[in-house]
């Protein structure tokens, strides 16, 4: 190169192909994160629902019933963790809190999960419970991975303290967003007692030592943002029962709840805004900045080439002025 100009684009060629690659192999796996601090609150309804009235011991029709979904990232925890796992780690208090249509709480489930901050892989460490139950979660809960894959997951199950494959149903659109949708179906299970009861003076121990026994099924319904792997929307078809209740309650089989529950129309149009800005931020760092980098080295390097091969091109000849015979 004999021109200071095409060395410096030339120069700038390479930095630019050089980045493409690093910004989505090396720096998108370690800037692309759940931060440690979140908080998000879902509101999700069944509307109507077959809900357990405990004074009458009789299921009975209700207009709703709301379920407040709350992910509180723990912070100290996080760091605590993260001192013995060696990576970075989100620590989520969640709480599902149930109430009927006066407004009285139904039931109440805390969990604590503990994910990799990249890859949501959950980590295991002290803490992981669901009601105050130690459990050891195996795939997503909640969450799916950033980039998320046309395949089947391992979904946990909170009731049944157990994980499942979710199913891959299809790539759909969702208010104008393309997303995939994931299904799962939770057959008749036995699953404990929560620990807070609706009814003062009634126990968990008490019921197990009545003889019930409470059973649940659901199927569970994603549609999931592939490139931040956040739900969009989220549905359960969902129903408990309390059995073996002759003794106690006159009949065998007691419907506890039941009810197809949806997310609240005001929690759909906030979440999609939400994941729409975070999914920007993404798609920076896997497509719009490494494809940018790589298309301006080609154009860095064929103007370069360009001003190299103008400054080899040879020069015109000079005039040759004829030369007038002596007279």
């Amino acid at each position: 190169m004999r021109r200071r100009a095409s060395l410096v684009l030339l120069a700038l060629a390479v930095f630019c192909a050089a980045m493409a690659p690093t910004l989505r192999w090396y720096a998108f796996p370690r800037l692309a994160k759940i931060p440690p601090n979140q908080y998000q609150e879902t509101v999700l309804e069944a509307k109507p629902a077959t809900l357990l009235n405990y004074s009458t011991l009789k299921a009975e029709k209700v207009e709703k019933i709301t379920i407040i979904q709350t992910l509180k990232g723990n912070v100290e925890e996080s760091r605590r963790i993260e001192r013995d796992a060696g990576r970075d780690v989100v620590v989520w208090d969640a709480l599902a809190h149930v109430t009927g249509p006066d407004g009285k709480m139904v039931s109440r489930i805390p969990e604590r999960y503990i994910f990799d901050a990249h890859t949501q892989d959950p980590v295991h460490a002290t803490g992981e419970s669901v009601d105050g139950d130690p459990v050891r979660r195996e795939g997503i809960e909640f969450k799916w991975p950033f980039l998320t894959e046309k395949r089947d997951y391992r979904y946990f199950d909170a009731q049944t303290r157990t994980s499942a494959p979710i199913h891959y149903k299809g790539t759909r659109t969702f208010r104008g967003m393309e997303v995939y949708y994931f299904e799962q179906t939770v057959p008749w299970t036995k699953v404990p007692m929560p620990k807070t009861m609706p009814v003062k003076g009634i126990t968990p121990k008490l019921l197990a030592d009545s003889g019930l026994t409470r059973w649940y099924t659901t199927k569970r319904m994603f549609w999931i943002e592939p490139v931040t792997g956040a739900p969009v929307n989220g549905e359960e078809i969902h129903k408990e029962e309390l059995r073996n209740a002759e003794a106690l309650m006159g009949r065998d089989t007691l419907t506890v709840f039941e009810g197809h529950v949806k997310m609240r129309e005001d929690y759909i149009e906030s979440v999609g805004e939400m994941v729409a800005a975070n999914r920007l931020t993404v798609l920076l760092l896997v497509s719009y900045l490494p494809w940018s980098l790589t298309v301006a080295a080609l154009l860095l390097l064929a103007l370069a080439l360009w001003l190299e091969a103008r400054s080899r091109r040879p020069g015109p000849r000079p005039a040759v002025t004829p030369v007038t015979p002596p007279v």
